[in-house]
């Protein structure tokens, strides 16, 4: 199948996709502290974490930058040598000059809140598309696309979609409602992070892989 936005079969499987996708995340997702909490200062710090690293070193390391610095207030105070000192071992070292930059910025201009707007977020220091959407989306439960690695994977494999087409594709498929919306995004990331793997991917495991395309393409369906 050559790929496309999404195909003309889309509408009809994208509710029973979201419906079984829904179901397996509550059922199966991974109990990280970012999910507890929609306080965007928080969110905002675990997405900055997450970028070029794994789950289980930004465990490590996301409480206790937390306990120093629980907020935008306390970070942009801080000296920059001491909130690289408190990044030191996280690696990317940008990331935490960026973080201190937005803080004394939005502390500046925004009276110390963040905006929930993605656009609005866009204009902050080191935020790019994917960190605005998942803040809008797991801080203030907005109904608009986290596209990562992971979700252009799911996205690519499940509906032949083309990465630049995954955003518009996540919109297309997105519940209305915010939180619905909050546990889509997160669902979407989760499975192509545990599942819908790069390598190996757990077809037999995967809760949507009688939707896929990747998957009845190479005979999944059938066996």
């Amino acid at each position: 199948m050559s790929p496309s936005v999404l195909p003309q079969s889309t509408p009809k499987r994208a509710p029973e996709f979201r419906r079984r996708l829904l179901a397996w995340f509550r059922r199966a997702g991974r109990d990280l502290p970012w999910r507890r909490t929609r306080d965007p200062y928080r969110v905002l710090v675990s997405e900055f974490m997450l970028q070029q690293t794994q789950v289980a070193r930004v465990l490590q390391f996301y409480p206790r930058f937390l306990e120093r610095y629980p907020d935008l207030a306390a970070l942009a105070r801080a000296p920059a040598r001491r909130v690289r000192e408190a990044w030191d071992g996280l690696g990317y070292y940008r990331r935490a000059a960026n973080l201190h930059r937005l803080a004394r910025e939005v502390m500046a201009t925004r009276g110390g809140r963040l905006p929930g707007d993605p656009e609005a977020l866009r204009a902050l220091p080191g935020v790019g598309p994917y960190t605005a959407g998942a803040v809008a989306a797991f801080a203030f439960e907005r109904p608009v696309a986290a596209v990562d690695t992971n979700v252009r994977r799911v996205l690519r494999r499940v509906f032949s979609c083309e990465p630049a087409k995954a955003e518009e594709t996540v919109q297309l498929l997105q519940p209305r409602r915010g939180k619905t919306a909050w546990t889509f995004n997160q669902a979407l990331m989760e499975l192509g992070a545990l599942v819908c793997t790069a390598r190996a991917p757990k077809c037999p495991e995967c809760p949507v892989s009688r939707y896929c395309d990747w998957y009845l393409a190479s005979g999944g369906g059938n066996k």
